[in-house]
């Protein structure tokens, strides 16, 4: 009888330690400093999320807000880990962002359509301008701006789908897209994209990472090392509309055949041309392929310091290299720092800008009973020399 009061007295003792002392927060952090809470909300009826996918080295978070990935977790060569993809910290700090693109699935076709406009099958569309005076990556109601529906999630894939109605952003057709971001054992991050359609419409889709291979927010850009494997880029008007062909790469600050560092030609901005209209890099380059939608390795980046790489493979025709020209500190990132001028960089795989008005470009026409299929893969590893 004695053990028996012993061992209730232990129990109440207990319930009135736990009972009087405050319950510690255990809240799981995505990616170490992101809260699932901060991206819980409704837009437009429909539920969003965050959800992490984890290959064992590589950690990604992913929000089906516009299909973003909002954090990468990338290993450098004495094993420390850097954020190395620029985002925000909540839904509401992406709904307030100058920045609309950040990590973002971009369509339904992305980059430029001059002044909004296109004709097919002797119709004329007009799209709204939110880069005067053309349309960009989708228009204001783009795909970055939509929640996605999360049709799969395991712990290294999500699957999300969006049916995009007829007229939506002024396009044809109602496309059902569907993409899936994986982290593979290669230690890729590797995006697939499928879309079908009821009526043609242009499709050129993306996704908006901007990166820093240093880790977000943590210094330029400009001396990252980078490769790209094209002998023409795509010169462009002061609107960075194309002027109809692809040039040559050859003696111009647009020459990345062999690594050079990002801001190496950039004091060359005030006499040439190309470098004006873009207030630097911004422009498409037109990779070397000996096939249509065959595989290539597009590009490569390397951060000399901590060793990371980036390497960029890709089915699609061109890939859009931008330096950061537009940041300007008033963004603030999942750490606190401010997103500044030329501390983050893209390089988006794609078809060229403005193809539906270029019949040099190839096309992005889908038509229906046809499948938009085309895979994107980003593979990190590490130099250690």
């Amino acid at each position: 009888m004695n053990q028996l009061k012993r061992s209730i007295t232990v129990l109440l003792l207990g319930c009135f330690l736990l009972a009087c002392n405050p319950k510690k927060n255990t809240e799981h952090l995505i990616c170490g400093v992101l809260k699932e809470a901060d991206f819980k909300t409704t837009i437009n009826g429909k539920e969003t999320g965050l959800y992490e996918l984890n290959n064992g080295e590589l950690t990604m978070a992913v929000t089906n807000y516009g299909g973003r990935i909002v954090s990468l977790l990338v290993p450098g060569k004495n094993g420390e880990m850097a954020d190395v993809v620029l985002g925000f910290p909540s839904i509401d700090a992406y709904l307030n962002a100058n920045e609309v693109f950040h990590g973002a699935l971009i369509g339904r076709v992305g980059n430029r359509i001059a002044k909004g406009k296109f004709s097919l099958n002797n119709i004329e569309y007009s799209l709204p301008i939110n880069n005067d005076p053309n349309h960009l990556h989708g228009g204001p109601g783009g795909f970055h701006n939509v929640v996605w529906d999360v049709k799969s999630v395991n712990d290294t894939s999500i699957v999300l789908s969006y049916l995009s109605k007829d007229g939506e952003m002024g396009y044809p057709g109602n496309l059902s897209v569907e993409v899936t971001y994986q982290l593979t054992p290669e230690n890729e991050v590797q995006i697939d994209y499928k879309a079908t359609t009821d009526k043609s419409t242009p499709v050129n889709l993306t996704n908006h990472a901007f990166f820093n291979l240093k880790g977000e927010a943590n210094g330029t850009i400009n001396d990252h090392l980078l490769t790209i494997n094209a002998d023409k880029f795509t010169a462009v008007d002061s609107t960075l509309i194309p002027l109809g062909e692809n040039v040559s790469v050859e003696g111009t600050p647009f020459d990345f055949r062999k690594a050079k560092a990002i801001g190496a030609d950039l004091p060359l901005q005030n006499e040439n041309e190309q470098l004006q209209n873009g207030l630097g890099y911004d422009h498409n380059f037109a990779l070397n392929k000996a096939e249509p939608g065959k595989m290539l390795l597009a590009a490569t980046v390397v951060e000399p310091a901590s060793g990371r790489k980036m390497e960029i493979f890709t089915e699609e025709p061109g890939i859009q290299f931008y330096g950061g020209n537009f940041m300007d500190g008033a963004d603030t990132g999942k750490y606190g720092k401010s997103f500044d001028f030329r501390e983050s960089f893209a390089l988006e795989t794609q078809h060229f800008p403005d193809s539906p008005n270029q019949s040099a470009f190839p096309s992005i026409l889908l038509n229906q009973g046809e499948t938009y299929a085309t895979t994107s893969i980003y593979k990190f590893s590490v130099i250690t020399d």
